[in-house]
């Protein structure tokens, strides 16, 4: 009996054994429900210290960023730290980039995980870009992983092999698996195509974004990936079909989250591609986002939360960074500013005004373009040695105004900022100005940039000193400009009336502008479709080739940036403070009028070839139209004959 007993009691339990055994099989078939937290930032360009906002607050600061990454760590304690690229190039501590790398090491002490590389990491190019990495693992601090699936040296590179070299030793990888509270993780990084138009000098090559991405997610998921993150330097747009990350997740399977960057987007809420999240804190340190999804193995997604934490003046900074901050500056006033003379928080000038940086998407004058174009002409014939007694035009693109001033004391590092781009042929950090030669009827192409090109390139707003001209936005394109006269810059007439002067059409005017502006010059041609021809020449009329060769320099043979330029015009003025000149002053004058006269008045031969074409097609579809109507009457007519005949 007791064995009956027994063998039934086996029974059962090998029943129960047998029926719960079906339910786990499923559960696992369904897979186990994970949560991941992601901490991220993207653009931050060295925004090491906080920055004066439009309010009288602050934005921006590693300290501060330090102690809201320590408050999302103690709720979220498995979360990750992710950047999305163009992590330097922004403020004067950028100087140190090629010899201590301070942005990565920075990073390092913040936490991060990972980042990959933008277009600005290239400033100085690619030889510059490996300096960096040398500088930073020679250190021994701890760094991030650096991620660049489809970014290489060119093999026509003559530094490919340094480069190489040093980007081994650091460590950078196409991708990692990185295991965080029980689950794996893969991570990998894209260089946008737009992103590398912007880093013409890296000498780097870029593999398809699209192709690239898919090889990385394969191998990842071959390699027991649970979670795959994209770090990518592409970015969004409100145009769907140039948002170079959503058409990445759309044409990409298996991407569960991308951090964006780029574009300097600030997402309140993600954008969702299919199974895909896609997240941007916004630029220049201003907020810390923080993505929570519930997710399982079979590819579900919930998003739990989503939120982008302000790092302001009502956060308290961790003194660990701050200290580490500060070394940075002292490091920068003795090894960078001490040549100029300048210290980094020392006081240039005052404001009592806003000089914001210009919203190119407005077709508005600015005051800060109008200010540093002044800046460029001052510098031009002020600290450069030996300046030709020439008619002088200086310009600025929209594009290189990098941040404003605000109204109070106006320092050195402010000035840095608002002209951080770029590197000379010194190797030191910011573009310098440079001179050429233009026609008038070339200097007129120029204005015609601004006038026609700029609504579709932001960036080509341009602001101008020692010429003032008028232009109508209702115009036929590439004929806008109504009105070119030089002037006096109003530094040279204390700010009064100035004097005008006839622009003639065959004679050659010294045209300053920095490298970068100068450099794009020869572009035009190709951006106007060949209706814009702009050579920029030497001042017995050659062609010049290399712009190495029209640096400008000062009595001791410096380089005479950008940057430097306006730092200098703005001390100038002393205690005085900043002109209220410049509050209401103008280089053009843009009309909106829809008057017939001053729509068709001097009509450009492109003008007048496009109206004849127009006309051309109106009468050929006039013609076309009653020549059908003409054909439909008589096929009409011949069916009653027809049918009246049967």
């Amino acid at each position: 009996m007791k064995r009956l007993r027994a063998a039934a009691a086996m029974i059962l339990v090998l029943v129960l054994l047998c029926t719960a055994l079906p339910c786990s099989v499923l559960a696992a078939g369904e897979g186990e429900s994970h949560e991941t937290t992601v901490l991220f930032t993207h653009d931050l360009h060295s925004h090491f210290l906080p920055q004066t906002t439009a309010d009288g607050g602050e934005s921006g600061g590693y300290a501060r960023l330090a102690t809201v990454l320590q408050q999302e760590r103690a709720q979220h304690p498995n979360a990750l730290t992710l950047d999305g690229g163009d992590f330097s190039i922004g403020s004067l501590i950028q100087t140190l980039y090629t010899s201590k790398a301070p942005e990565l090491r920075t990073m390092g002490a913040l936490g991060y995980d990972a980042t990959t590389a933008g277009n600005h990491e290239f400033d100085h190019e690619g030889l510059g870009f490996a300096r960096m990495l040398t500088a930073a693992r020679n250190n021994g601090d701890t760094v991030p992983a650096l991620l660049m699936a489809n970014y290489k040296p060119s093999a026509d590179n003559p530094d490919q092999l340094d480069i190489q070299r040093a980007m081994s030793a650091y460590g950078v990888k196409d991708y990692i698996l990185l295991e965080r509270g029980g689950v794996t993780y893969g991570i990998f990084g894209l260089m946008g195509t737009d992103s590398d138009d912007c880093a013409p000098t890296s000498g780097f090559t870029l593999e398809d974004p699209v192709d690239a991405a898919k090889r990385c997610v394969k191998a990842l998921e071959e390699q027991g990936a649970e979670f795959i993150i994209c770090l990518s330097h592409g970015g969004t747009n409100v145009k769907e079909s140039k948002s170079e990350d959503q058409q990445l997740a759309k044409k990409v399977d298996g991407i569960d989250l991308i951090i964006s960057g780029h574009t300097h987007t600030t997402l309140e809420e993600p954008i969702v591609e299919g199974d895909t999240y896609i997240v941007s804190s916004g630029p220049f340190c201003e907020n810390l986002g923080s993505i929570t999804l519930e997710w399982t193995e079979d590819g579900e997604k919930t998003l739990k939360d989503y939120h982008l934490t302000p790092i302001d003046e009502t956060v308290a900074e961790d003194q660990t960074i701050a200290t580490m901050v500060e070394d940075w500056k002292n490091q920068v006033s003795s090894s960078y500013l001490s040549s100029y003379g300048l210290s980094y928080d020392q006081v240039l000038t005052t404001s009592d005004y806003d000089l914001p940086k210009p919203q190119n998407k407005d077709r508005v004058d600015s005051p800060l373009g109008n200010l540093v174009a002044d800046a460029y002409h001052w510098a031009s014939t002020t600290l450069v040695e030996d300046a030709p007694d020439v008619e002088t035009v200086a310009v600025v693109a929209d594009g290189v105004l990098r941040a404003p001033l605000y109204q109070g004391n106006i320092t050195t590092s402010q000035a840095f900022d608002v002209l951080s781009m770029g590197v000379g042929e010194d190797g030191k950090s910011g573009y310098p100005l440079v001179s050429c030669y233009l026609t008038g009827k070339e200097l007129k192409a120029v204005m015609e940039v601004d006038a026609s090109v700029s609504p579709i390139m932001t960036g080509t707003q341009l602001y101008m000193s020692g010429a003032q001209y008028s232009f109508n936005t209702h115009r036929l394109i590439f004929n806008r400009v109504t009105d070119a006269q030089l002037e006096e810059p109003a530094y040279a007439v204390n700010f009064g009336s100035q004097s005008l002067s006839k622009l003639e059409n065959d004679k050659l005017y010294r045209v300053v502008s920095g490298m970068y502006s100068a450099q794009m010059l020869g572009t035009v041609k190709d951006k106007s479709f060949g209706i814009l021809f702009i050579v920029p020449k030497d001042e017995n009329g050659e062609a010049i080739t290399d712009f190495s060769t029209r640096i400008l320099r000062d009595k001791n043979g410096n380089e005479i940036k950008e940057w430097y330029a306006l730092a200098a015009y703005l001390q100038s003025f002393g205690t005085d403070g900043v002109p209220s000149h410049y509050e209401a002053g103008s280089c053009k004058t843009i009309s909106t009028s829809w008057n017939p006269i001053e729509l068709v008045k001097n009509p450009s031969l492109f003008s007048v070839g496009l109206v004849l074409v127009l006309i051309l097609v109106v009468l050929l579809v006039v013609f076309l139209v009653r020549t059908l109507i003409r054909r439909g009457r008589r096929r009409r007519g011949g069916g009653y004959r027809r049918r009246r005949f049967l």
